[in-house]
């Protein structure tokens, strides 16, 4: 029988082949209908598409040998390409941009650059990619279609989005030019949907290996699900898998997700005069 919610999720893996069978447990267990990877690193070739295929999902996906890489995985369904590159730079070829249409949904996987050591041109990178970003959201902010903008952000919003900002106010993901991009994206109509229905207090989605952060739930909310105007009415939950950070040899990051309602919302027919 169909499920009436949708249920689109974002993970970064943070290397898919150590991370495959984590991989293949949480979709077995949780069986999200539409999955965002990142940092898959992995060359294009590698990618495990047979496993992931036995699993019950369709894939599409950008390798990059060593670092980044995105993917977008659709329940039961092959996602249908719409692009593999964030546009406005030729010569950027990082795997860091997918867009599919998946579900009923047009689907944005990203994984925004992280920026360190700031300053530097790491963070140069960091803001001209975010900034390309913007301009390419603001069609889809607009869109008569239901849209989803989820992935690594490399941004905490706010402090109120990481366990205590005293030790990262020189990182990156904190820095003042990054929140400010990530609010002037939220400032299209976007609708950020862990926030929305988890204001307080806010689930973390990453812990790093250092310090016992995990163990002392000492975490940032750096993965973000965004909905355009059409599709945020919809938004039924959200939540994060946390039981996946706490496997043996995880990854850093634990999936972060929302459940929609699969109709669109009736509009009211205007009252005839």
């Amino acid at each position: 029988m169909k499920r009436k919610t949708l249920k689109v999720a974002t993970f970064n893996l943070n290397g898919i082949r150590p991370r495959l069978p984590h991989l293949l447990r949480w979709l077995g267990r949780e069986a999200p209908d539409v999955v965002c990877l990142q940092e898959l690193k992995a060359e294009h070739a590698a990618f495990p598409r047979a496993e992931l295929e036995s699993a019950g999902y369709g894939a599409l996906w950008q390798g990059q040998r060593s670092w980044n890489g995105v993917a977008i995985l659709g329940r039961d369904v092959e996602p249908v390409e719409i692009r593999r590159a964030l546009p406005g730079d030729d010569s950027d070829v990082q795997g860091r941009y997918l867009e599919a249409a998946v579900h009923g949904l047009m689907v944005c996987c990203l994984y925004l650059p992280n920026g360190n050591p700031q300053p530097g041109p790491k963070f140069d990178y960091k803001l001209d990619w975010f900034n390309r970003l913007i301009r390419h959201a603001r069609a889809w902010a607009d869109s008569e279609h239901p849209v989803v903008l989820a992935g690594d952000f490399n941004v905490v919003p706010t402090d109120a989005d990481i366990y205590d900002p005293k030790s990262w106010r020189r990182d990156a993901l904190l820095q003042p030019e990054s929140r400010d991009r990530y609010q002037r994206l939220l400032d299209q109509g976007w609708t950020d949907a862990l926030l929305q229905q988890h204001p307080e207090p806010r689930p973390f989605t990453f812990w790093d290996y250092f310090r016992r952060h995990w163990e002392r739930d000492a975490g940032l909310r750096i993965d973000h699900l965004l909905l355009n105007a059409v599709l945020a009415p919809r938004l039924k939950d959200a939540g994060v898998d946390r039981w996946v950070r706490a496997l043996a040899k995880p990854s850093d990051h634990a999936p972060a997700w929302i459940q929609l309602d699969r109709s669109a919302p009736r509009r009211r027919r205007s009252r005839e005069r």
